[in-house]
């Protein structure tokens, strides 16, 4: 199974298929609306912002599994991103990223890069890195800054 064989839920039902983002360089993360991480939020948009025109696509997937700390349903946490960080890149739906009910996304993607303590991801904003191929590239602790990414995406992106 490949990345491209997966579908994103959206936040108002409905499914966005991977196979969209062929051809694009993709940071996928797990976010959270009231965790210390969350200004991380700012330095995603810059990101988004500086390199969606050459191909980097960012995907935020809300996560109440850390904490609590998405209790929010759709519309609040669009509603935050939004006002507090102007997010303009896709919020898909809240998901879990660990256990039972986990996205397969995010199960592919664990089992692609497995972190330090394993492959379950130890807290919200644990970051993917994925080339334009497809192939996962690699994997992010929640501590490492949007901005600190900068040379590998330039890389990626060519």
């Amino acid at each position: 199974m490949a990345l491209y064989d997966l579908s994103a839920k959206l936040p108002g039902g409905g499914t966005q298929s991977m196979a969209d983002y062929r051809g694009k360089v993709l940071l996928i993360v797990n976010t959270a609306s009231k965790c210390g991480f969350t200004p991380q939020y700012e330095g995603l948009e810059e990101l988004y912002r500086d390199y969606k025109d050459r191909g980097l696509e960012i995907l935020a997937f809300p996560c109440n599994q850390f904490g609590a700390q998405e209790p929010g349903d759709a519309a609040e946490i669009a509603n935050f991103c939004s006002l507090t960080y102007d997010v303009s890149f896709p919020l898909m739906a809240k998901i879990d990223v660990n256990g039972d009910d986990a996205d397969p996304i995010f199960r592919y993607l664990k089992k692609e890069k497995t972190g330090l303590l394993g492959s379950g991801i130890k807290w919200n904003f644990t970051k993917f890195l994925v080339d334009r191929n497809g192939k996962t590239v690699s994997r992010h602790a929640p501590t490492t800054k949007p901005e600190q990414l900068r040379k590998e995406i330039e890389e990626l992106l060519g």
